[in-house]
């Protein structure tokens, strides 16, 4: 067989129950990635108490983690490209699952550090590769749709692990401990491996057409099973084996411009959301609210999030990403300043809240967007790396929190924030890529090959 036809094959199929059990799968993994991701966050005001750690030791723990996102961005780009996205995913999602748990085990900051540094690359890399893999299993007409979904289901891991820290964390001198066993728990994922399918896409990029003909047969048989039969697959276009993608590919202009453009994007992102998220329990703390009411009130704002990631499914495949993303972002940064703005135990829940729902809207977008900016050559290395980029900024984003708070005092900290969503959102406006026509095109031949296949 010269070609196996993975991307046309796939696009014509209806949704049916292997769609829907991929997201479920997907959704867990995503749940206890946003779960653990802020467990340090969640846990460092009893440690200021507990340990004597001081705001400058919260920042190093914080920056360091985000080293470890960045290297784990680009090892899961390597291994998605060289195992397949399947095993990736499985294996990336048991690093962060196993980490987690020794930090249960944690004696000081360090080790706590140590921990939550390989944590944070456990999670970047998993998430490099769930989004590589929804974007080439399901059709390009819903993809944008079900990236969201799957966000929809896993964001919920932000709010309830805000609420279980909320009451955990204030029992005893040892309870937060229960907050990274429960962050640990994203390890049952392998429950969920034997009903996946590799990505076709892959076996086809590595020039393995019989094995992705293999799994093509197997998914179309069980959408057959349910939906009846499908239509034919628009023809193939001949396409020569994906040769292994260096480092030195993403100079090339097709790949270069891309790349960049999505790190600014997830440069802002991360130094906007993660400046917010990782900080908001320190800071009020600091600023004189309890331990139990500073996490508590970031646990309500938390409960925005599953919204926000149903709003961007709502608008995803309807309209522009791009035009979407750059209105999401604007609205973060205004929200975001009136949070530093007020005391207001009720305005702080209200623009919290506004604050979360509009970035993990912004997530879901980026995560759909991301991978349509390029080929399946360079999509793997282009998404991790430029995710990556992003997720190693933060290094320097809590030292210049820190710094900000130590000297010029809390609100400069959210004009800051505020500001990095601000200029994220003029670059997409004025250099971003449009990716609807070609999803529109897709969407126009699947429906051609239905109507051929029905006589019309």
């Amino acid at each position: 067989m010269q070609h196996s036809n993975a991307a046309n094959r796939l696009d014509r199929l209806p949704i049916s129950r292997f769609h829907k059990v991929t997201l479920l799968a997907v959704s867990f993994a995503y749940f206890f990635e946003f779960a653990d991701i802020n467990s340090f966050a969640v846990t460092a005001p009893r440690l200021i108490k507990l340990w004597g750690v001081t705001v400058d030791q919260v920042a190093y723990v914080t920056s360091l983690s985000f080293v470890g996102m960045f290297i784990g961005s680009v090892v899961a780009s390597w291994i998605a490209d060289r195992w397949g996205r399947k095993r990736a995913l499985s294996l990336t999602t048991v690093f962060f699952g196993l980490f987690s748990f020794l930090s249960v085990f944690s004696w000081d900051v360090v080790s706590l550090g140590v921990f939550r540094v390989l944590t944070s690359a456990g999670l970047s890399a998993m998430t490099v590769v769930a989004v590589i893999y929804v974007s080439e299993i399901y059709p390009a007409a819903v993809r944008g749709k079900y990236q969201a979904y799957a966000i929809v289901i896993g964001i919920c891991g932000t709010p309830v692990t805000s609420l279980i820290a909320s009451a955990v964390v204030p029992l005893s001198d040892w309870s937060w401990r229960l907050v990274y066993l429960w962050g640990a728990l994203g390890i049952l994922f392998v429950l969920f491996t034997r009903h996946l399918k590799e990505s076709p896409r892959w076996y086809e990029s590595k020039g393995d057409h019989a094995r992705a003909d293999e799994v093509l047969r197997e998914i179309e048989a069980q959408v057959a099973a349910a939906k009846g039969p499908l239509p034919e697959p628009a023809a193939p276009v001949d396409l020569a084996p994906v040769a292994k993608a260096p480092l030195r590919l993403l100079l090339q202009k097709k790949y270069l411009l891309p790349t960049l453009l999505l790190t600014v994007l997830w440069v802002t992102q991360t130094i906007g959301f993660f400046g917010y998220s990782s900080w908001a329990p320190t800071l009020l703390a600091k600023e004189g609210f309890s331990v139990e009411k500073s996490i508590f009130y970031v646990a309500l704002t938390t409960v925005g999030a599953p919204l926000g990631s149903f709003l961007a499914s709502l608008v995803t495949d309807r309209f522009e990403r791009k035009w979407c993303l750059v209105a999401f972002g604007t609205v973060i940064a205004l929200c975001g300043l009136l949070y530093g703005l007020t005391f207001d135990p009720v305005l702080i829940v209200v623009f919290g809240f506004l604050v979360n729902l509009f970035e993990r809207g912004y997530t879901a977008l980026g995560y759909a967007y991301s991978p349509e900016l390029f080929d399946t050559r360079g999509r793997s290395l282009g998404t991790g790396i430029s995710y990556g980029l992003g997720r190693l900024s933060n290094a320097a984003g809590p030292l210049i929190i820190a710094a900000l708070y130590n000297r010029t005092g809390y609100q400069s900290v959210f004009c800051f924030i505020a500001g990095t969503w601000v200029l994220g959102a003029v670059v997409l406006a004025v250099f971003g890529p449009r990716t609807r026509a070609a999803r529109l095109a897709r969407s126009v031949t699947r429906e051609n090959g239905r109507s051929e296949k029905a006589g019309v």
